[in-house]
């Protein structure tokens, strides 16, 4: 397929570049500590998508909502042309500990990111996308856009994460997960006149934890099995007669986890089997896929983060964890690298990130990322070998979506 040819001086789009995100700095900063105030949990974040959308709209993108059933999702385009940069904005929070993954950041990152990069949208021949992807915590907000088509025009895709360091986006990675609920049903009867007679479905739990946390010796070190009894009983005068245990299950491959999920299901059937309970298994989100970084992208990212004087770490990255944006990189080429907040000693989901994603400092991993996120996007669109064997891979996948 053969392509537009770009021929633009990279350096001065650069400029161009910074220079609008250094215009628009105040109220990047604004946004994200307006979040940071107000966090919501996922696909409630009505408040979240409001205030990214309207600084989107100042900008000149034209903000569409996302599908029906996914209220709170966008979409926001600047620019035209056959590469489109997607952009994917977070903005969901924790249950009781608000912004502790700083996706507050995240979002105010793509909102300057996509800003900047604006700048240099009719010299590239390209199409901003911001993709307002709710629910990453728990839901699978970007599994439901893509199989909703909201990535199908996406040639190359990208979001920045803060953490503790600014790490090469080749050693962040994150693992496959599974979530899912099992419920066991037993009968109910009098603890103390005829407990004979019940069936005890907090029994089946019991089993299955003890067989689980068994199991977990014989896993390798990168392999997590995490769990709670969300239902065991209601008062100690009546056998439950209902048990829910909410599972979860991690490796850094699908494949892993498939099979460790197996063994992990035979724990819960054991469970079933000693107690006389029955056992009904329900999915309680979309698997999230393992995260693919795409090594051009990942290069030219670590690049502009040395630039902007960050120093940057090699190797030990992020080693847990789960991504709905692993589901993305599997389809469209992508990058999910950390930008650090300097000097946080905390790890994300604990308080203490929650209270570091509002400070200076991560004032100045928003910027930063939005930064390096655009000069990478800017390499990419440039660069005529880059742009059109990523729009050969567009238009690969398009073709095989048709058939």
């Amino acid at each position: 397929m053969g392509g537009q040819e770009i021929r633009v001086d990279v350096v001065a789009l650069g400029d161009a570049v910074r220079a609008e995100q250094q215009r628009w700095r105040e109220r990047l900063v604004q946004l994200s500590r307006s979040l940071h105030a107000e966090p919501e949990l996922a696909f409630a974040e009505h408040r979240s998508v409001e205030k990214v959308t309207e600084l989107l709209g100042a900008a000149g993108f034209a903000v569409e909502p996302g599908p029906d059933d996914v209220p709170t999702a966008f979409t926001a385009v600047r620019g035209s042309g056959e590469f489109t940069v997607g952009i994917c904005a977070e903005y969901d929070a924790l249950p009781e500990i608000g912004h502790a993954c700083g996706h507050n950041i995240i979002a105010s990152a793509a909102v300057g990111a996509a800003i900047g990069l604006a700048a240099a949208a009719d010299d590239l021949g390209i199409r901003v996308k911001v993709i307002g992807t709710p629910a990453e915590e728990h839901g699978g907000g970007k599994v439901l856009l893509l199989e909703r088509g909201v990535f199908d025009d996406v040639t190359v895709a990208m979001m920045v994460h803060p953490g503790q360091a600014d790490v090469h986006p080749a050693a962040f990675a994150s693992q496959a997960v599974t979530r899912f609920a099992v419920t066991y049903a037993g009968r109910a009867s009098h603890a103390a006149a005829a407990p004979h007679q019940g069936i005890n479905a907090a029994d089946a739990a019991v089993v299955a934890q003890v067989a689980i946390g068994l199991l977990r010796q014989q896993t390798t070190g990168d392999c997590r099995i995490g769990l709670f009894v969300r239902e065991g009983g209601a008062v100690t005068n009546i056998i439950p007669e209902k048990a829910v245990v909410d599972c979860e299950v991690r490796a850094f491959d699908v494949e892993t986890m498939s099979a460790l999920q197996e063994r992990v299901m035979a724990c819960f059937d054991a469970g079933a089997r000693a107690s006389g309970a029955t056992m009904t298994v329900e999915l309680t989100e979309p698997l999230y896929a393992d995260l693919v970084q795409e090594p051009a992208m990942s290069d030219r990212f670590a690049a502009h983060v040395e630039a902007l004087g960050r120093s940057l770490r090699e190797t030990h990255g992020m080693r847990g964890g789960s991504t709905d944006m692993g589901n993305v990189s599997h389809v469209v080429p992508s990058i999910h690298p950390s930008i650090a907040i300097i000097g946080c000693e905390h790890p994300p989901h604990t308080r203490g990130f929650a209270a570091a994603a509002a400070t200076p400092a991560g004032d100045d991993a928003a910027v930063d990322g939005a930064a390096a996120m655009a000069l990478t996007a800017v390499d990419v669109a440039a660069d005529p070998v880059l742009r059109q064997k990523f729009l050969d891979e567009h238009a690969a996948r398009r073709t095989s979506a048709a058939t």
